[in-house]
């Protein structure tokens, strides 16, 4: 499956509250589903943490949950539970990006100790930019922290969401 931005990505499914959710690849409607959020946690993180970093994390630039599309992480974090559940409640797919796809897109914020741990001195802005279309998105909202999550946001100029390649799973 290729993102937006035609890198390697994988959907790892969609939610059901709010959000554009279509999940039909058809562009968002104007000022809706525009939004990707990148997050990176740590094993330690839960659904209330990470919800409660993404909702604060929209409010500080003014943007309703309601205009996300997706959420962007480093693959094999799609399945932590904590990033499952605030797709759910967002009612949004999770697409991932290898280590080495988020490591070729600049960041703003980059950290030593996640690139010395995961391959990519940002996981959150890179993930976000990279599900955002890279050169095209803008970084609305930098990286924010809780203990153990980290979120970013990017704006697309339009966004396609996710489509399952013939035999994956949603």
């Amino acid at each position: 499956m290729r993102g937006p931005d035609g890198n390697g990505s994988r959907q790892i499914g969609s939610g059901a509250l709010g959000g554009s959710g279509d999940g039909g690849g058809a562009p968002a409607p104007p000022g809706r589903g525009r939004l990707v959020v990148g997050v990176g946690v740590r094993g330690s993180a839960t659904e209330a943490e990470l919800l409660d970093l993404i909702r604060r994390a929209l409010a500080s630039a003014g943007l309703p949950p309601g205009a996300v599309a997706t959420l962007a992480t480093l693959a094999g974090k799609g399945g932590h539970p904590a990033v499952r559940a605030a797709a759910a409640a967002l009612g949004v797919p999770v697409a991932e990006y290898p280590a080495g796809t988020l490591a070729a897109v600049p960041v703003p914020n980059p950290s030593g100790v996640v690139g010395d741990a995961v391959g990519t001195a940002g996981v959150a802005e890179a993930a976000a930019l990279a599900g955002a279309g890279g050169g095209d998105a803008e970084l609305v909202v930098p990286k924010r922290k809780s203990a153990a999550a980290t979120v970013a946001v990017a704006r697309a100029q339009a966004v396609q969401h996710p489509r399952n390649t013939p035999g994956e799973q949603p």
